[in-house]
């Protein structure tokens, strides 16, 4: 049975509306929806009625939003895809709207919006030196900026107190990893814990007497767990939250009731340990509300009676709703995409299989609605990052990717995250080596259970994974007809030498995960595709942010003229007003017809 037709713009137009906010005091909603051919912020009243809209940005989506109090929205958006990060504030009551950090090449974040202090929030800004980030005060009313934390070296990841006091922050060196500590605003940074980057604790916050730190920890251990740490003797305590297979990742507290409710983490699918006997009932029920679900509760007002609660699946995109924990009852506030319908769009399993060292890989299997899983034309799509993974949850690419006819396998390869410290450190100077393995291992596997023809392969994936596109067609070229390459690295090389400038602290620990360009220039020449653009024969489609500051334009230009010069088909699509991905709605949209064409001449799909 052939699926449904279904536009390609009901995949990648932006979505009607998404990442609704409660305010503290409960009244109203913020959330993103389009304006001006852009993602705006909007507000409206928690029980409906008129929507404002609060920003007017019409060059560039909006890409994240905060309450600062009851009256004041914090939202960020940066230029043309830099990733300088600019921070605005609008009033609900009067509709004005204002940049706090107008600073060219500037990247700034909030770090705590002070809750109890109306007018102020702590925010991170690498203004006085491109390399590291100090903490200021601001004023929201006047936007005046005070510095209240010179950064004293290279310290990153600012945590404050309850008292919103900035007592906490981790540092690296390049290859040893630090969490530093003060006793109070007054008192001098001091190297409270000290671990090499492959074991480490990473800071959560404090506990509510101010007095610990929450950590997840790897130190002595696989799996991260989360546990406490004493300042006062420096020493981590018992396990509260572990898993002997998969990395705590996340922590659930209740600000209101100043207490743990419980911790969370992802295996095939997300998982919870609730331990609070309030936060437990309130999870039953809203699991028996919204059944069979991917569960989160995104925000809640300041008493916690209120709680936007998004629900989805792979074949769901998130849905959001408005939760009465008083009364025990749930209101549907939007779809994302109401366009989309899980009945329409295709099944995406969990699957495993095992590399050729005896590595088990998870991954997920998308196959198209009504399709039978033999002989198919597949699409493998490694994620980006490289130490980042893959969840069981909507994708728009893999649906899209499946309503042409396609399967689409995506792969958790060594270096994923979340499968603990061992998985991940088996990818260290091993890209375009083993973690490639791991790829088309996946290819092998298929081609063995019989799901895919063997002739009608391709490979699509963007920044790292653009790279094991990349590399795939240059060290497997018989596993692929074709590849697409997004943002992908080519010369490992040129990729290092052209990192943001906060990023360079940690070139030291690059060099043990990636490879140092001095001491390994015979590993990076080996594994950069570049370099073995002369096995690269099948057609490659190649897209390009000018503005990337991660993977910079060179890199593209560098393995399309490479192939040009020999003569193989690529095509090569540039935005000058794009980064790391496209994200303006037009420019996405033109990526996927693009890419749409290309696959289906490759690919060729019975549906096509």
């Amino acid at each position: 049975m052939a699926n449904k037709h279904i536009d390609l713009q009901d995949f990648f137009r932006d979505p009607e509306k998404i990442s609704f906010q409660l305010s503290p005091d409960g009244e109203h909603i913020a959330f993103l929806a389009p304006f001006n051919g852009r993602l705006n912020v909007h507000v409206q009243h928690r029980d409906g009625g008129e929507v404002r809209v609060l920003s007017t940005q019409s060059t560039r989506n909006i890409a994240g939003l905060t309450w600062a109090n009851s009256s004041l929205v914090l939202y960020v958006r940066d230029i043309g895809g830099d990733e300088n990060w600019q921070l605005f504030v609008s009033d609900i009551h009067d509709g004005s709207e204002r940049c706090l950090t107008p600073f060219p090449g500037v990247r700034s974040q909030v770090v705590d919006v002070l809750e109890d202090v109306e007018e102020e929030i702590l925010l991170s800004m690498n203004q006085r030196d491109p390399t590291c980030f100090d903490v200021y005060r601001c004023t929201l009313s006047s936007g005046a900026l005070e510095c209240i934390c010179e950064n004293p070296g290279s310290l990153s990841n600012w945590r404050t107190d309850h008292d919103g006091v900035v007592r906490c922050a981790s540092h690296t060196d390049g290859v040893n990893s630090s969490i530093y500590y003060r006793d109070s605003a007054d008192d001098e940074w001091r190297e409270l814990l000290r671990s090499n980057f492959k074991e480490s604790a990473t800071a959560l916050g404090f506990s509510y007497d101010n007095r610990q730190l929450y950590v997840i920890n790897t130190i002595g251990r696989n799996t991260a767990a989360i546990q406490l740490l004493d300042p006062a003797t420096a020493r981590i305590g018992e396990v509260l939250f572990a898993n002997e297979n998969y990395d705590m990742d996340f922590l659930m507290m209740s600000d209101h009731r100043k207490c743990v409710l419980g911790a969370g983490y992802w295996a095939d699918k997300a998982e919870y340990i609730v331990t609070d006997a309030l936060a437990q009932k309130r999870f039953a029920t809203v699991r028996s509300l919204l059944p069979d679900q991917n569960i989160s509760f995104s925000s809640t007002s300041r008493d916690e009676r209120w709680w936007i609660v998004v629900a989805s699946d792979p074949r769901q995109p998130a849905s959001y709703y408005l939760y009465d924990d008083e009364k025990a009852t749930i209101r549907h506030l939007a779809d994302a995409r109401p366009w989309l319908h899980s009945e329409e769009l295709s099944p995406v399993e969990p699957v495993r299989y095992t590399s050729r060292d005896g590595l088990l890989i998870h991954g997920y299997l998308c196959i198209p609605k009504g399709a039978v899983a033999k002989n198919m034309p597949v699409v493998i799509n490694p994620h980006g990052g490289p130490w980042a993974r893959d969840y069981w949850q909507f994708d728009p690419t893999v649906q899209f990717l499946a309503s042409r006819g396609f399967a689409v396998m995506q792969m958790n390869f060594r270096g994923s995250t979340g499968y603990g410290r061992q998985f991940w450190q088996a990818s260290f100077k091993q890209w375009g080596r083993t973690m490639q393995n791991d790829i088309s291992d996946a290819v092998q596997w298929l081609v063995a259970e019989g799901i895919a023809d063997p002739a009608r392969v391709a490979i699509l994936g963007g920044s790292y994974g653009g790279y094991a596109v990349l590399a795939g067609l240059a060290f497997t070229p018989e596993l692929y007809c074709c590849g697409v390459d997004i943002v992908g690295v080519s010369n490992l090389f040129t990729f290092r030498a052209s990192v943001p400038e906060y990023w360079k602290p940690a070139n030291d620990m690059l060099d043990e995960m990636i490879g140092d360009p001095i001491a390994d220039k015979d590993l990076l020449r080996e594994v950069s595709p570049y370099f073995h653009a002369d096995n690269i024969s099948v057609p490659l489609l190649v897209f390009q942010g000018a503005r990337d500051p991660r993977v910079n334009i060179a890199e593209s230009d560098q393995i399309v003229g490479a192939l040009r010069a020999k003569g193989v088909e690529v095509e090569y699509v540039v935005k000058d007003d794009e980064g790391h991905g496209f994200v303006n709605q037009e420019n996405r949209l033109e990526m996927y017809h693009t890419m749409e064409r290309f696959l289906v001449q490759h690919l060729k799909p019975s549906d096509a």
